[in-house]
């Protein structure tokens, strides 16, 4: 072989090995800078009577993103908050999973437009298939997958949710074997219907039942309280609430507007949910909700997920968390108010989900009743889902 030959295949093959290299890398490298535990925060010893009630509890999620960073979530990982053996540690037996389509550069929660793709740029280094470069609607599709090809693993004993046949028989399994976990598709922002109202029958067949509006910017739908406009709902917006309640699709206000939540409260007929949120009677920026929206969603029969990062809760401690709770159940009563962790959501927590028995020790220390821990760590949600799932 001619030695420029040489060189030649030389170098496609050290191209080849660095590209596989940074496929196989790159995801993990950079989800370790973006999702995390504060390493300041000391773990809360967690007392026998706390133990005990947590152990009795059924505990349920509102809103996780571990789908979007590719990771075996059938085994424990050093890197994110939440995977299959991390949530039997921590007894938690319901997770909704996010789908995350699009995420502007230099995200706030002030102001954003759409013109820059973080997610585009995580889909190139990982090799996602190449229809989801250039549309959302697929990579909607290719990430909600990923729960589907989870829960068919031999031995996983995960039940995806998408009907109250499925919430039944989850709860049922779990009963005999508390290994057995439950999973439902959600989604952050409609920017992933691309502006038809058609595409709504991909999500709903693919098993979505939590449809976010909005997320980091204003969209065809919606806008977002972090959005340039921070206008209301659309036209398109509009015709799509009746549809998602006609189809049972729990409609999730987390991340909009002002005028969005207003205007979907206004004409929704049934439960609205705002999956992950801080309130502003303990923290207080756009992020968060105020007492009125808390009163209205609570109003509707939805739920108030409640978030553990810092700008849900305006702490790093476990203490900010357990002041947000107390203060939404407060304002909204205890039937109304849940769990919305954001694990794994380009978030830093005091905890990951192995670590959930410090937030029952840190509710109990608090002085909250065990009916309203119980009601608030799973048993809100799971009764929502009963009455509001096809």
């Amino acid at each position: 072989m001619k030695p420029a030959r040489l060189v030649v295949l030389i170098s496609l093959a050290l191209i080849i090995a660095l590209l596989m290299a940074v496929r196989a890398l790159a995801p993990g490298l950079v989800e370790r800078r973006m999702n995390g535990v504060y390493a300041e925060v000391k773990p809360l010893v967690v007392s026998e009577r706390a133990k005990a009630l947590h152990a009795r509890l059924f505990i349920a999620d509102l809103h996780a993103d571990p789908l979007l960073w590719g990771r075996d979530l059938s085994q424990r990982s050093p890197v994110g908050h939440l995977d299959l053996p991390r949530m039997r540690e921590g007894n938690l037996a319901l997770q909704t999973f996010a789908v995350t389509t699009k995420t502007p550069r230099n995200l706030n929660i002030d102001r954003n437009d759409a013109k820059t793709d973080n997610v585009l740029l995580l889909a190139l280094v990982g090799g996602w298939p190449w229809r989801t470069l250039e549309s959302l609607k697929e990579r909607t599709l290719f990430t909600g997958g990923r729960l589907q090809k989870l829960a068919a693993m031999p031995g996983s004993g995960l039940r995806p949710i998408r009907s109250r046949q499925d919430l039944s028989a989850f709860v049922e399994a779990r009963k005999r074997d508390n290994q057995v976990v439950g999973g439902m598709l959600s989604i952050e922002g409609l920017h992933a219907l691309e502006g038809n109202l058609e595409n709504v029958n991909a999500l709903d067949d693919a098993g979505f039942r939590m449809i976010g509006l909005a997320h980091f910017f204003d969209n065809e739908v919606a806008g977002s309280a972090h959005g340039m406009a921070k206008g209301g709902l659309t036209e398109l917006g509009r015709k799509l609430i009746p549809e998602l309640e006609r189809r049972h699709m729990l409609v999730d206000v987390a991340h909009s507007s002002t005028k969005t939540i207003d205007e979907v409260l206004a004409m929704t007929n049934r439960p609205v949910v705002v999956s992950h949120t801080g309130v502003k009677g303990t923290c207080d920026n756009n992020r968060n909700l105020s007492d009125a929206q808390i009163k209205a969603v609570a109003a509707t029969g939805g739920l108030i997920g409640i978030g553990y990062w810092d700008e849900a809760t305006c702490a790093h401690t476990l203490e900010s968390i357990v002041r947000a709770i107390t203060y939404a159940v407060k304002v909204a009563g205890p039937a109304h108010v849940a769990l919305g962790s954001d694990f794994d959501g380009a978030t830093f927590t005091p905890f990951d989900s192995a670590g959930l028995p410090q937030l029952t020790e840190a509710l109990l220390a608090s002085g909250m009743d065990e009916a309203t821990i119980a009601a608030v760590m799973g048993e809100n949600f799971l009764r929502l889902l009963t009455d509001v799932l096809p």
